[in-house]
């Protein structure tokens, strides 16, 4: 999470200013005697990863230049003697940091010294919004965090929980497909990264709490807290940089982030206790079948076996809706962004779909897309160029470990580059390039590395056990819906435009600078709607 404000440093903001003038005059000197000391003596006495030369104080904070840490990050591994065997040791800050750039290096953390790299980082602008932390995501490793992951992976996203959530799934489709229609007949253009957005909460809400805030407007304050909250974490905190400052100055340092942080986690708490509070009301209705329609119940049902607190219950939703929202809108939109710069790729996807489902069908259900090889080409091609957290979430290593011979302290934060994995030239033909065609084998099936887990040069979710316990949920969301935008609708770029901008903005997810704005066309394989 650091690493989303690295680029900040260099453009001499006022805080990053004030709050260098403040430590440096006090610090510096103690600073430089224990950890250029420590470091040094450290490296003489065990084999450490490679490492380019630090300045003081600072560390390697002046290489990390843009605003795009994972490309900077690739870049400098890059130059490492013999590539460093994909592990590079940097001190950012004072808080060592291992960058792993390689499916082997990635194969050795997340799989061979899989426990040992278990954990998360953590902050005070992150206690605050996990309250605690007391979520999934962001809680360390320990037995909370083991009950918490197997009540959400059992409980919500499972396979065929995630199958249950079927009809709520195609009714929101068919929500954003008829207003995708109303645009089409008045021949505008639609913001897409808008109504993807929209889809992916509604999608969520539906399954959370168990319906969708559309009507109500509510929605879109889930969205903003959202947002908020992914510039608040990766907003400038020197906590992030230099945590013994932060412990030696008590609070001072870190104010301005509390104070945001706190102000917003109140929103959160108004929303989460209304809907708690609602969702109690009915359980004491005395119906049962009320406590498995939807996540909230289910929370409150198996309070007690799991010894759930209201705010432990607040940090799990919490999650849900910050990597449940995210995630699938980002591929989708980047997904959509990408089939209107290769128009070829459009063009097969539209004739796969419009190719199987029938022709009296009057959308694309879920029945229909396990023969469209095609469509999970394109996800997955989007997933390798685009993965929505190019750094994944942070791991820290909890024990001194050996991994390939290198040492590795404990405390050492740890940043996965699934963005510069996938993009790997030694792994990857083009690897620039966008070619779903390369996850389809000579007889049109669909082939290749897979993302769960087991394939290390491509890693968009994670592994071992700290990977993303909501695939097949986002799967399911990005699949029906890329399905019937491509069957519905012909899509043209708006009058005067060109080209799509495709840059970046970094944060805790990557997604793109610009709104994507298309003119969809209906073509003939959209029958009246039935109200």
């Amino acid at each position: 999470m650091a690493l989303v404000v690295l680029d900040r440093l260099a453009d001499g903001l006022p805080a990053v200013k004030a709050a260098l003038a403040l430590v440096v005059p006090l610090l510096l000197l103690v600073l430089l005697r224990h950890f250029t000391g420590a470091a040094r003596s450290n490296r003489q006495q065990k084999r450490m990863p490679p490492s380019p030369w630090a300045m003081p104080l600072i560390g390697h904070l002046h290489l990390i230049v843009g605003g795009h840490p994972h490309v900077s990050l690739r870049n400098l591994a890059a130059r490492q003697p013999q590539g460093g065997g994909g592990f590079m040791l940097l001190r950012l800050g004072t808080v060592p940091t291992l960058v792993v750039s390689s499916s082997h290096a990635a194969q050795q953390v997340l799989r061979t010294h899989d426990k040992s790299f278990a954990s998360r980082p953590r902050s005070v602008v992150g206690d605050i919004l996990s309250y605690a932390p007391l979520d999934v995501g962001f809680a360390p490793y320990g037995e909370w965090w083991r009950q918490a992951k197997k009540l959400v992976t059992t409980h919500l996203l499972t396979a065929k929980k995630v199958e249950s959530y079927r009809a709520a799934r195609e009714e929101e489709v068919g929500a954003v497909i008829a207003e995708i229609r109303g645009a089409a007949a008045a021949q505008v253009a639609v913001d897409m990264s808008e109504i993807l957005s929209s889809f992916t909460n509604d999608i969520l809400c539906r399954a959370v709490v168990g319906r969708s805030f559309r009507v109500e407007g509510r929605n879109k304050v889930f969205r903003e807290l959202i947002d908020v909250g992914m510039v608040i974490v990766g907003g400038f905190n020197l906590e992030n940089f230099y945590p013994g400052l932060a412990k030696v100055a008590g609070g001072v340092l870190t104010w301005p982030a509390r104070r945001k942080a706190e102000m917003l986690r109140s929103r959160w708490d108004n929303i989460f206790d209304a809907l708690i509070d609602e969702h109690e009301r009915d359980m004491a209705g005395g119906d049962m079948q009320v406590q498995e329609s939807d996540f909230i119940h289910v929370l409150l049902s198996v309070q007690g076996e799991y010894g759930l607190t209201r705010n432990s219950i607040k940090g799990i939703l919490a999650d849900m809706f910050t990597a449940g929202t995210g995630t699938a809108y980002l591929v989708l939109e980047f997904a959509m962004a990408e089939l209107m710069l290769h128009q070829h790729a459009l063009a097969k996807l539209q004739a796969e779909v419009r190719e199987i489902v029938p022709k009296n069908q009057e959308t694309v259900n879920e029945g229909n897309l396990s023969g469209m090889a095609y469509l999970k080409a394109v996800v997955k091609e989007t997933l390798r160029l685009h993965p929505p957290s190019p750094l994944l979430v942070p791991h820290l290593c909890i024990e001194d470990c050996n991994v390939d011979s290198y040492m590795v302290p404990a405390k050492t934060t740890v940043f996965i580059n699934a963005w510069a994995i996938g993009r790997d030239q030694g792994m990857w033909a083009a690897p620039d390039e966008f070619m779903p065609e390369r996850f389809i084998d000579n007889m049109g099936d669909i082939t290749g590395a897979d993302f769960g887990g087991n394939d290390f040069q491509f890693l968009p979710f994670g592994s071992g056990r700290r990977i993303c316990p909501g695939i097949n949920f986002a799967l399911a969301s990005i699949e029906i819906m890329l399905a019937n935008l491509a069957y519905h609708f012909d899509w043209e770029l708006p009058q005067g435009v060109h080209h799509i901008d495709m840059t970046e903005v970094f944060g805790l997810t990557v997604r793109r600078k610009e709104k994507l704005l298309l003119i969809p066309r209906s073509t003939g394989f959209i029958l009246p709607n039935v109200e």
